[in-house]
């Protein structure tokens, strides 16, 4: 407490000058130093945490947007600055450098202090703040664009030139280290271009003459050459002078000439591209030159210069082709401009498909499927287009030789189910203007590509909206379950319960039902049918690995499933139950004379509707541990399973619990109660299942619920046998992870700058709406 007491009397002067001010009351000055005194305990704790520190800095900004309001509104006369015009900036400032002491790993910090300090236009604190940070941590890009952008800010160029070069040597592989110092030379050029505007500079080669007529005055005029001339020796000195300085007058034209066009800029992206050859690079740098307002006679030999590059070092990359073949599609465009760039790149791209390597046509070919589906898919693109983009994959397909990419047979497929209605027969190539034609094409491409998933997934989805009879989607689906291999298995198995099945609206963790969702059930109970069906049909699955990928999928799902099931039977049950109640609450209206029996009546239904809601929950509770036993005993259910269903029931008692607390509930209820012991019982089900496959994050789970729930002793109990139970290694990790959990430093200590929730930069937007009238109490 002695460090309390010191920052206490460190505050006692420039308190007093506020009040001496009028800008504080003794009240309000009262009501700053028990707050402050509130911080200073939190921050001399034995383990601070950073959230501490931050909502101290919080504080004083807000605090120091109030002075200055009140001060603003006030009108003091002005005069030499006193204590209390720095003193809670200063404070900020002091703040960052105590927690930066204690967490100097901490990038995000830095970055939070860099910005507080440049809000406050202090300078040169910026700058020895960005030096320290980057000397403790010189492999963040972010550092050096932070103190680039705040050398540029400040009129010197050179400084972030170095800033970057320096940060570009420690970090080549960082594209945003080169995309940064592209920009800084874009903005460099364009400087100096507005620059030499402004100073009447001429950079087109006309300005030759009239240094030269220049020279000429200076020699002896234009008149009387001759006599000018004192001799052989001196004409030919002075002819020597005239033509040096028309050569240095050519080659400084020349410099400015190549400054303009980009040189400087072309010669940075040539070293960005040697140093980081990758895609995300040349998409970085497409979209950062496109989008920077510079003259087009600059943009358009830039773009020229990249993509040159492009071509020579990613020749054959589906994504730089894609990447080429749009680069004149921007979003300003329209109109015929549209429809020449949007025609220019799907012919680039189809020419790609047809010549490329066979190694490398499915990725162009996914990458062609792409462009096609995207521009299809946007609501301002003219039907017309739309037409010819699909008439275009389809004249391709037709033309390629087998084996066609099967992403082109899933986009051709996927574009007609999906525009068939709104382009009609009439624009839709005459093969495929018609949904029995797309049935017919659908079902082709499956047989040239039996195994492929989005193949699959394409037809079924034109079968659910095209087939006559429900039984051929059904055929459709199990025949796609049984032939389709590799990456998109488990979609296939789960595009029925997708297609098919409506999205339930409701389960233990959302709003409670207002009345009894049959329907609802009905759903629920069909869905964990055609699970159980899916579940037995998955033990089929050849590869072991695809197998068990999708068996827990699926577990997953069912698991839900169940869960929901199990809410909308208990549900219903409930309300029917709570009825007779509701009628002798709505009887309590009835005349004057039968209240004496209308009161012993309800007295009865009351104690009825006590015993009843006690078996309710007991057949909830054993409804709930009978789902969690035939997950544990009839499947093969894994960590995530188990962890999902944790989770579900976890929930579910939260959420019971909360509407017991509000008392939302009505006489008729609206949705089952869960009693704490039930739960407890359930989850230690849940809990003893799941510690067999992932102890640690079992154990974790359990004790935190417990700890929660005001089962502290129990949760503690359950720590300390882990390390008997899970063996060392797990027990410890379970000791460290519940120590994090009890010191509530959860996310905390994370090194990047995009942290939330700990943050201040919101105070700056906070502390222009503060209204001079407000209370310290009210920060």
């Amino acid at each position: 407490m002695e460090r309390v007491q010191f920052q206490q009397e460190q505050m006692l002067t420039e308190l007093k000058d506020l009040v001496q001010k009028g800008l504080f009351t003794q009240k309000e000055i009262k009501q700053i130093m028990q707050k402050r005194t509130a911080f200073e305990t939190a921050l001399v704790r034995r383990i601070p945490k950073k959230s501490d520190f931050l909502r101290y800095a919080t504080y004083e900004m807000s605090l120091e947007a109030l002075r200055r309001k009140r001060a603003e509104r006030l009108k003091l006369p002005k005069g030499p600055p006193s204590v209390s015009d720095y003193a809670l900036v200063r404070r900020q400032f002091q703040i960052f450098e105590r927690a930066l002491k204690k967490f100097k790993g901490d990038v995000g910090l830095w970055i939070q202090y860099i910005q507080v300090a440049k809000k406050e236009g202090a300078r040169s604190l910026v700058g020895r703040i960005t030096a320290r940070a980057l000397q403790l941590h010189p492999n963040v890009p972010a550092l050096y664009v932070l103190a680039a952008s705040h050398e540029l800010e400040h009129l010197s160029p050179s400084a972030a030139r170095a800033l970057l070069q320096r940060g570009l040597r420690l970090n080549a592989d960082s594209v945003e280290m080169w995309r940064e110092y592209v920009r800084m030379e874009l903005n460099f050029v364009e400087s100096l271009r507005r620059r030499w505007s402004v100073l009447g500079i001429d950079v087109k080669g006309k300005g030759k003459e009239s240094v030269k007529q220049k020279s000429i005055s200076r020699n002896g005029g234009t008149d009387g050459g001759e006599e000018s001339n004192l001799g052989g020796h001196h004409n030919e000195d002075a002819d020597g002078m005239d033509v040096d300085g028309e050569e240095e007058l050519g080659e400084d034209e020349a410099a400015r000439k190549q400054i303009l066009e980009g040189a400087i800029v072309k010669a940075v992206i040539s070293n960005a591209v040697k140093a980081l050859p990758k895609i995300e690079l040349f998409r970085s740098l497409h979209e950062m030159i496109s989008a920077y307002p510079s003259p087009p006679s600059l943009r358009e030999p830039l773009l020229d210069h990249l993509h040159a590059h492009l071509l020579e070092t990613l020749p054959s990359l589906p994504a730089a082709i894609k990447l080429h073949a749009t680069r004149y599609l921007t979003p300003d465009l329209s109109g015929e401009a549209l429809v020449d760039a949007l025609r220019t790149a799907n012919d680039v791209l189809s020419e790609s498909v047809r010549t490329c390597p066979a190694e490398t046509r499915e990725g162009v070919a996914t990458v062609y499927a792409e462009f096609i589906e995207e521009w299809c898919g946007k609501k301002d693109v003219d039907d017309n287009l739309k037409a010819y983009l699909i008439t275009s994959l389809h004249l391709l397909i037709q033309h390629l030789s087998s084996p066609i990419p099967p992403p082109l047979l899933a986009a051709h497929v996927r574009l007609l189910t999906r525009h068939q209605p709104s382009l009609g027969s009439a624009l839709l190539p005459p093969k495929v203007n018609s949904p029995e034609k797309i049935l017919r094409v659908a079902r082709k491409y499956t047989s040239r590509a039996p195994t492929n998933a989005s193949v699959w997934l394409a037809r079924l989805d034109a079968e659910k909206d095209f087939a006559t009879q429900h039984a051929d989607v059904d055929t459709a689906w199990a025949e796609a379950r049984g032939k389709v291999e590799g990456a998109g298995l488990e979609d296939v198995w789960l595009w029925g319960l997708r297609s098919c099945l409506p999205s339930p609206k409701h389960s233990w963790t959302s709003e409670p039902l207002s009345e009894p969702a049959t329907a609802q059930d009905n759903d629920s109970q069909a869905e964990v049918e055609l699970l159980e069906h899916l579940l037995r049909d998955s033990k089929r699955i050849r590869d072991p690995a695809a197998a068990s990928t999708v068996h827990e999928v699926l577990l997953i799902r069912y698991a839900a499933a169940s869960h929901r099931a199990l809410l909308y039977q208990i549900a219903h049950e409930h309300t029917s139950q709570a009825q007779p109640q509701a009628r002798t609450i709505a009887q309590q209206q009835q005349p004057q004379q039968q209240e004496r029996k209308q009161k012993q009546k309800q007295r009865d239904q009351v104690a009825r509707a006590t015993r009843d809601g006690d078996t309710t929950n007991d057949a909830l509770t054993q409804a709930r541990l009978a789902r969690v036993r035939k997950l544990g005993t009839a499947y093969s259910s894994t960590a995530r399973v188990w962890a999902e269903v944790f989770r579900q029931e976890s929930e579910a008692s939260s959420a019971a619990h909360a509407r017991s607390q509000s008392g939302s509930e009505s006489a008729c209820g609206s949705g089952p109660d869960t009693d704490a012991d039930g739960d407890a019982r359930v989850l230690t089900a849940v809990y003893e299942f799941w510690r067999q496959t992932d102890g640690v994050e079992a154990t974790v789970a359990w004790a935190t619920w417990l700890l929660r729930n005001g089962r502290g002793k129990e949760a503690v109990a359950v720590v300390g046998r882990a390390r008997s139970v899970l063996g060392e290694t797990a027990g410890a990790e379970v000791e460290r992870r519940w120590k994090t959990i009890l010191d509530g430093d959860t996310g905390e200590k994370g090194e990047g700058a995009g942290e939330e929730g700990d943050g201040v930069g919101g105070t700056e937007a906070d502390a222009e709406q503060l209204d001079a009238d407000i209370t310290v109490e009210d920060l």
